[in-house]
């Protein structure tokens, strides 16, 4: 029986570190899947100022559980040797910080080209920067997102087997749906090869992100699914729920055409997805034992 621990991206709550810290302690979180503070990516940051993050960090009992990285995320015909170079800082960054996992892309398509005829390319883009991480001590683990080679279950499903062993998967469903993709027809598929889980619900309608459990993503259905592996399992909350520094660089589309829900601030937005995501786990009968960390007690209702 899987153990839950709450992780997510906090700069969707503030910019700055000392906000970040405050919304993990607000909302029950000892980890971070650190993508965006202090005002630039993680992954650009020298390695002078992560070392002031860590000890900032190491000072208030928070670790992070995943860098929220975006290599990968650049179009498949673009130079790759300078995103090589920006991944081996990262690698230095991830051992000054202690986190073992990355998140990572499978590059952009070109509009309107069948995908099918840059796999070669994606395939090698890929190995090397697995590579670049296996030599770190780093698992790079492939999250499905809009518009790169892995958005659809077939896809992602053909570079878990390509790489297994290497290269395991981060579930999000809200990126599924937007695809118009059921997640709920993808997890039975996928799950052998999910390290950890993006919590992000959407409308199939829309495309609008919504609180976990308010749309499509079938939120309690999967953590029922993903509660029967064994071991920790990341649930990163990542709740789009609001527009965030940041945002217009990491999405291909018009975020402001999202309608999305009208929360005062990030640190609001955040605490709304916190507390759906606790809401979706108490009802399948988990409960919290400790800060952050979610075990089975009771039988629930699905």
């Amino acid at each position: 029986m899987a153990v839950f621990v709450l992780s997510g991206f906090l700069d969707e709550a503030a910019p700055n570190l000392t906000g970040q810290i405050a919304a993990c302690h607000e909302n029950g979180l000892r980890f971070i899947e650190m993508r965006g503070v202090n005002g630039s990516s993680l992954v650009s940051q020298s390695l002078e100022e992560v070392r002031e993050i860590r000890r900032v960090l190491d000072g208030e009992g928070l670790r992070l559980s995943s860098i929220g990285s975006p290599f990968g995320k650049i179009r498949i015909d673009e130079p790759l040797e300078p995103h090589l170079d920006a991944l081996r800082h990262a690698m230095d960054i991830a051992d000054i910080l202690d986190v073992k996992l990355l998140r990572m892309f499978s590059f952009y398509m070109p509009s309107g080209q069948d995908p099918a005829q840059f796999r070669g390319a994606v395939l090698e883009g890929i190995d090397r920067m697995l590579s670049i991480c296996e030599d770190a001590g780093v698992q790079a683990c492939h999250e499905n997102e809009k518009g790169i080679y892995g958005d659809v279950t077939e896809r992602c499903l053909d570079l878990y087997r390509t790489f297994e062993g290497r290269m395991p998967g981060v579930f999000d469903p809200a990126n599924f749906i937007q695809c118009g993709v059921k997640p709920e027809e993808s997890w039975p598929l996928l799950s052998p090869y999910i390290r950890y889980l993006h919590i992000k619900d959407a409308l199939l309608s829309s495309g609008q992100v919504v609180p976990a459990g308010m749309g499509d993503g079938h939120i309690a259905g999967l953590l029922k699914h993903f509660s029967e592996k064994d071991g920790r399992i990341y649930l990163s909350l990542e709740p789009h729920l609001k527009v965030f520094q940041g945002l217009e660089s990491l999405e291909t589309d018009d975020v402001s055409s999202r309608g999305m829900q009208g929360y005062p601030s990030g640190q609001a937005a955040f605490r709304a997805a916190a507390q759906a995501l606790k809401s979706v786990l108490k009802e399948i009968g988990f409960s919290e034992t400790q800060t952050g960390i979610f075990e089975k007690t009771s039988g629930g209702v699905l």
